[in-house]
This record gives C-alpha cells, sequence and structure tokens, in this order.
C-alpha cells in the first residue's frame, strides 16, 4: 500500500510515478476525503475530551448540592453528536482505504515508461547452442526419453498439466535439489509452508484485491492455494514488529505454485512452458531501508548463479515500469533460451517491493538508535521455477542422435546419470 502522508503532501509526484505503470489517478477527491477525515478526528476527539471533563464533574457538583441532571443530559446530547461524526469518520476511512489498496507500487524512479517494449537487457551469459543437425522441440524430446507423458497428465487432470515419469522425475527433483543446497549453503533459512493460504495473506502480498480472481478459491471456505511461494513466505511476520538486529531475515520455499491460467494451444505455449500446476523453489527477503538495494542486486546474482552452474545460455533483463508486477517497484527477470521458440523466458523474476507489501501487512521493525519502528523492506525472486529450466537443459543440451548430455551439476543428484538416452521403441 502506499504511503498516504506522500500521497497528501506530494500528489504531483505520486500521480507521475504511478504515470509509468500506466495508471492516470487523480487525487483531488481523496485528499478532501483525508482533510474532512482529520477534521473529523479533531472534532470527536475535542467532544470526547469535553464528555471526560463533565464526568469527571459530576462528583463535585453532587457534593456542592448541585443539579447533575443537566451534566448527565448534556453528555448525552454530546454522545449522539459524536456517534454521527463517528460513522462518517468510518466511512471515510473505509472509502479512503478502498482506493488507496487497488493502486499499484510506484515504480523506481530509474525505470523506464512503457511495457515490455522498453525493458532493457543488461546482460548475458554464454551463447547461443549451435546444431549441425535439425534440433528437436523440449515436447517430442521429453516423450522420446520417456521423461514427461502429457497425454495421461491431460486424462486424469487437464490440458495445462503433465506427469513427470522415470528419469524425468528425478531430473525434476535433481534441479530442486540444487537449488535446495545452494540456498542452505548461502544461509537461507529453508520453510515447507503450507498451500492453502487465507485471504489476509493474499491482501499482504499485494495480490488483492486486484488479482482475487486469478487464484483457485476452495469452494465455501476463505482459502486459496498458493500463486507461489513468496505469498506465504511475505506473511511470515505480518502484524510482527522485528529488531533491526534481526535484519536482513532471508528465507526460502519449495512449493508446487497453483495458477488460473494455463497456456494456450499454441506451439510456443506447448508442453511445460505454461501449465495450471508447476514446481519453484523462491527467495525473500525482509531488509531495513537501507538494506534493500543490497539484497536485491544478491537475489539477482543467486537467480543468475543457479542458471550458470547449469551451463545454459540466458540474459538478465531490467523491466520498464509497466512490466512490473502490481506490487513490485523493481524487477530484473532472467530469461532462459528455448531453441525451438527462437525466444528468451522467464525463470526468476528478481523484485523489490520496497514497504508496499509491510504497510498493508504491518510488517515493522524498531530502528536500533532511534528506537522508532519502521516498515520493512521485503523482495522475493524465483530460485528458480523449473517447468521453463526443465524444457531449456532438453533443447540446449540436446546431441544428434536424441540423446540429451546432462550439466554436469546435476550429475551427482542424477545417481550418476550422465546422457538420457531415447527410449527404445
Amino acid at each position: 500500500m502506499l504511503d498516504l502522508n506522500l500521497i497528501k503532501t506530494n500528489p504531483e509526484f505520486v500521480s507521475a510515478a504511478l504515470k509509468k505503470k500506466g495508471w492516470d489517478v487523480d487525487f483531488t477527491e481523496t485528499i478532501e476525503k483525508m482533510d474532512k477525515r482529520l477534521e473529523l478526528i479533531q472534532k470527536v476527539e475535542s467532544v470526547k475530551a469535553e464528555i471526560n471533563k463533565l464526568s469527571a464533574s459530576v462528583p463535585v457538583v453532587k457534593k456542592e448540592g448541585g443539579n447533575v441532571q443537566e451534566i448527565f443530559a448534556k453528555v448525552k446530547d454530546l454522545k449522539a453528536q459524536n456517534v454521527e461524526n463517528e460513522e462518517t469518520l468510518a466511512t471515510l476511512e473505509r472509502e479512503i482505504k478502498e482506493f488507496v489498496e487497488t493502486l499499484p507500487n510506484l515504480p523506481d524512479e530509474d525505470l523506464l515508461p512503457g511495457e515490455k517494449e522498453n525493458n532493457k537487457v543488461i546482460k548475458t551469459v554464454g551463447k547461443k547452442p549451435e546444431f549441425d543437425f535439425t534440433p528437436k522441440d523440449h515436447v517430442e524430446l521429453a516423450e522420446s526419453l520417456g521423461l514427461i507423458d502429457y497425454e495421461r497428465g491431460a486424462k486424469i487432470s487437464g490440458r495445462g498439466t503433465w506427469i513427470y515419469t522415470g528419469l524425468g522425475a528425478q531430473l525434476e527433483w535433481a534441479l530442486l535439489n540444487y537449488f535446495i543446497s545452494t540456498h542452505l549453503k548461502d544461509g537461507y533459512t529453508m520453510i515447507l509452508p503450507p498451500h492453502l493460504l487465507n485471504e489476509e495473506s493474499g491482501y499482504t502480498a499485494g495480490q488483492f484485491p486486484k488479482f482475487k480472481e486469478d487464484v483457485f478459491w476452495l469452494e465455501g471456505q476463505d482459502k486459496f492455494m498458493l500463486p507461489t511461494a513468496e505469498t506465504a513466505l511475505v506473511n511470515l511476520h505480518r502484524k510482527e514488529i522485528l529488531n533491526e538486529d534481526e535484519l536482513p531475515k532471508k528465507y526460502f520455499a519449495y512449493t508446487p505454485c497453483y495458477r488460473c491460467e494455463a497456456g494456450s494451444y499454441r506451439t510456443e505455449e506447448r508442453g511445460m512452458i505454461r501449465g495450471y500446476q508447476f514446481d519453484k523453489v523462491e527467495m525473500v527477503q525482509y531488509t531495513t531501508e537501507e538494506g534493500s538495494d543490497a539484497a536485491f542486486e544478491e537475489l539477482v546474482n543467486k537467480a543468475a548463479g543457479l542458471v550458470e552452474g547449469l551451463g545454459l545460455h540466458f540474459q538478465i533483463s531490467k523491466l520498464s515500469a509497466g512490466d512490473c508486477s502490481h506490487s513490485m517497484a523493481r524487477t530484473y527477470d532472467v530469461e532462459i533460451w528455448i531453441p525451438s521458440m527462437g525466444i528468451y523466458k522467464e525463470v526468476s523474476s528478481a523484485s523489490n517491493a520496497r514497504d508496499y507489501q509491510a504497510r498493508r501487512g504491518m510488517i515493522r521493525y524498531r530502528d536500533a538508535q532511534t528506537g522508532k519502528v519502521k516498515y520493512c523492506h521485503t523482495l522475493n525472486a524465483s530460485g528458480l521455477a523449473t517447468s521453463r529450466l526443465f524444457p531449456a537443459i532438453l533443447e540446449q543440451c540436446q546431441q544428434k542422435d536424441g540423446s540429451v548430455v546432462l550439466p554436469d551439476v546435476l550429475v551427482p543428484l542424477m545417481g550418476g546419470v550422465k546422457v538420457l538416452y531415447p527410449k527404445k521403441k
């Protein structure tokens, strides 16, 4: 959630920043409501003070033989007056909150306006693989190698799902273990969160109310299936005040992720590229404002380092303001090369929410020097998602005979298997 004080004191700055994300917002009416709210708060408090003063005078008036009924009547009138003011105040506060909570986070000032057209590649690692044969796409490779069963996946669940089988299941698990062991080595705390979350978790993460219909809800319950482990991890310290010396807090979690929107039947979205369920390891950090930028760089480097450790070709893109997600002030995407598509696909988004999520979830820390309570900064990055990395490994590492040479780092995690060979027909 945005800082109401910033909106009131510098609406032009906030409006210009939101415009970079494609939002045209006029704060005139909202600021008028804020002023009216402040005026009513002062009136309500003034009346309460008067009521307290009158109530305190009752024993004295009684002792002096005065008429306390007049005091009681005046107190009753004042309370009735306050009821009306408090009702109006509650309405104003609700309207201000409902308006502000729909607004996206402000993009960092150095981001370009617009959307994908203004994304900028800032780093390229490795070279695109070159083949002296006609390469296969990941769907054909996965089926010929006996790694994925799309047909039975569709039979038991429907379109947009798949089954890992045999060495395919082992490869998926090897990737996850590679990620997990790296994060543990780097000092991150592992979390296995629930997959069913309450509505307040979606609100704190900034996914609700705007994207409330994009998740799977349990009918008859106030719970939804997590679309990413970030939604759970960023709620771990909701409504808590941490000590500054506890920060940064570094977490990661492995979970399946559940999304309402799967891919189309278009060639570029076949197979595992986009589905209703996929595996992902997610990293989240809680930091001070001063430690926020360093944490962001760390998360970007960690995500990129995992891909580089697999020996794959990829790039890192700095997203424009409009391509950053609703809750984020800054995002860099780590994008893997998929040869059959001729394009790069995101396997990690490293993002900084600044204090946007913390304001929604009341996630704070106490400054060690001043004792002042401040909002934490929250950051996240995939570390990594497998559903595009798996296809990239198959396509980038394929051989002329239809086999796939596995990245060296995965061989110990695959029980010594170095090459995946086509199944005999």
